[in-house]
């Protein structure tokens, strides 16, 4: 499912019971800036409301809300993702690393679909350090 280049101690079937993210990452919610509004545009152009149905909070990242409101499943998921041009999958990595997208509330197969958008985009140490940061906060986070 992950690939030759995850570890094989890895075990996303269940939620971590504490979230938590590796050192040199700190979750930053966000409000949506222009640039994030366009990406949105591009992978979910039905969405009309930048509100979280269940939360009744509005969006502060983008992958959870195509994710879990717009996307059909995996496929459709990676379908929505690979709309993105190279410099918007940068942007999205950037966002990843620094904390301000968040991994949370992700499935694991689409989790999955994503670190394999990355692999063959920008190589198995990105998707590697995607994937550290995608087991370190799977619990669903705000």
């Amino acid at each position: 499912m992950w690939g030759c280049w995850a570890p094989d101690h890895l075990d996303l079937s269940h939620p971590h019971p504490l979230c938590f993210f590796p050192s040199h990452v700190t979750v930053m919610p966000r409000e949506l800036s222009r640039r994030d509004l366009s990406l949105l545009s591009k992978m979910a152009p039905e969405c009309g409301d930048l509100t979280c149905e269940s939360s009744g909070l509005p969006f502060r990242s983008l992958l959870p809300p195509v994710s879990n409101h717009f996307s059909a499943g995996p496929d459709d998921f990676g379908e929505r993702i690979g709309r993105l041009n190279r410099d918007d999958l940068v942007y999205l990595l950037d966002l990843i690393r620094d904390g301000s997208e968040s991994l949370g509330c992700l499935p694991p197969e689409n989790a999955s679909v994503l670190i394999d958008i990355v692999a063959r985009q920008f190589g198995t140490g990105a998707a590697a350090e995607v994937l550290e940061i995608y087991e370190a906060g799977h619990a669903c986070d705000e």
